[in-house]
């Protein structure tokens, strides 16, 4: 058997100016407040976009329409230190439901001082998904983590 070339990891980092609990708390539990609604695979626009705390957790979308379409699955979760999820989206922007070709998404938290936060966001295994070099492609030409990464920051700025 032979495997995939690997193709290098997406990373995005941020401070935010809340102490390592409270960042993992929107991080994980407000997705839906700072993931650009633009970026979905589903047929209808986005209603929500849900991560579910606990491991097995669905991470999802659901449409406008009470539809749902999934993206991946909770693999660690570690309040308040880190959380492991799966992209389950393939190059033709679908959700396969094979774990074995999922890319992971790991979000570390580490405390900066008692108010800030630093978040280290790695998007890994491109090679395990089919067409993952599309969606790394697709991925980066859209800002990449760095871009979500700072959605997520300006969302704290207007929690507090």
């Amino acid at each position: 058997m032979t495997s995939a070339a690997p193709i290098p990891p997406i990373t995005g980092t941020v401070t935010v100016g809340v102490p390592q609990a409270r960042a993992f708390e929107l991080f994980t539990g407000k997705v839906n407040s700072w993931w650009p609604h633009q970026f979905h695979i589903g047929a209808a626009d986005i209603e929500e976009v849900i991560l579910e705390p606990q491991v097995g957790g669905r991470w999802y979308e659901r449409g406008v329409d009470g539809s749902q379409c999934d993206w991946g699955r909770v693999l660690v979760w570690e309040p308040p230190d880190r959380v492991v999820f799966t992209w389950q989206i393939n190059g033709m922007w679908q959700f396969d439901p094979d774990p074995e070709h999922a890319s992971e998404i790991e979000a570390r938290f580490r405390a900066d001082g008692p108010d800030a936060t630093i978040v280290d966001v790695e998007h890994r295994h491109f090679e395990r998904l089919v067409g993952g070099q599309s969606i790394h492609e697709g991925i980066t030409g859209g800002g990449g983590w760095a871009f979500l990464t700072d959605a997520f920051a300006k969302m704290v700025a207007d929690q507090r």
